[in-house]
């Protein structure tokens, strides 16, 4: 039971990460990129109608995934490539997902590239909160005994 809480604390922390991430990448389209780069125009997101609610909420969701799924991957390991895989690999599917969406919806694929860049940058700042939090106590890595 002990290591069910500790995965619903490393999801927790995913989540929140992920959806603090949202909430600030969504505020970078709004302010910066849509306003002086034409091109992204199509990454607004007006806030809080369904379509921001829907994409925090998944954004939040995977973030809990990944903080529980991230925790069982490090366990009690020192391998940044071992660290650095487990983001890849939820960046990535996360970001050719929309990299594909954008490439069959619209002439230009630049925001969807965008968008996956962002991806992995959101689970990458998500890996350094589980980090830090298994450094300073807060969290406790899996043990595989």
């Amino acid at each position: 039971m002990a290591e069910r809480l500790e995965s619903l604390k490393a999801g927790i922390i995913g989540g929140i990460c992920l959806l603090l991430a949202f909430i600030i990448s969504s505020l970078l389209h709004t302010l910066v990129l849509a306003k002086y780069f034409p091109i992204l125009a199509n990454l607004e997101i007006a806030p809080l109608n369904l379509d921001f609610l829907l994409s925090g909420a998944i954004a939040s969701f995977s973030g809990l995934l990944f903080g529980v799924t991230y925790r069982y991957i490090i366990r009690l390991d020192r391998n940044p490539q071992l660290k650095a895989g487990g983001v890849f690999a939820f960046g990535l599917v996360r970001g050719l997902t929309q990299i594909e969406v954008g490439w069959n919806s619209t002439a230009t694929v630049l925001p969807y590239l965008v968008l996956a860049f962002e991806s992995v940058s959101w689970f990458a700042i998500a890996a350094m909160a589980i980090d830090t939090a298994m450094q300073i106590g807060w969290l406790k890595p899996f043990s595989s005994t």
